[in-house]
């Protein structure tokens, strides 16, 4: 059987997936273990960028992906693109919004969704929540996310 394109190690997309991030992440035991995101964060002394949100779109501003996770896969490329721009990194996310119109459907790809995520953020987990919303503003999106991050000083 052919391994599924998703089942590429995580080294093979990161040259080191376990990056630190400057920033605590604080995951008491009282509230149970967190799965692919952290229950809080402690923010190093630094520069915040806010981050527009973002959805599967190209460089011509148009939706440019059908289905949820290749939805994900664009949005959170441009959401690491907008981060770089800004003069961040990946590991300085300290939170990351997904809104999705679909949460059955992203509940159902959480799996693939999941090696999306890691192959775009290694296993740096900020503080995350999702949200199921009616509608997103660009017809056709099923995902948005917004992030915030802090660039230490």
């Amino acid at each position: 059987m052919e391994p599924e394109p998703n089942d590429v190690p995580l080294d093979d997309f990161r040259p080191n997936p376990m990056l630190p991030t400057p920033h605590s992440l604080v995951n008491p035991p009282e509230l149970g273990p967190p799965v692919g995101f952290s229950h809080a964060v402690v923010t190093a002394p630094g520069t915040t960028v806010h981050l527009a949100g973002q959805i599967a779109s190209g460089v011509d501003g148009r939706l440019a992906a059908e289905g949820i996770t290749a939805q994900f896969d664009l949005a959170l490329a441009n959401v690491v693109t907008a981060v770089r721009a800004a003069g961040a990194a990946p590991e300085h996310l300290v939170n990351l919004t997904v809104y999705t119109t679909d949460v059955a459907g992203y509940r159902a790809a959480a799996r693939d969704i999941g090696r999306t995520y890691r192959r775009h953020l290694g296993r740096h987990y900020p503080a995350m929540a999702l949200f199921g919303v009616t509608e997103l503003y660009e017809p056709g999106a099923l995902v948005e996310l917004v992030g915030l991050a802090v660039i230490p000083d």
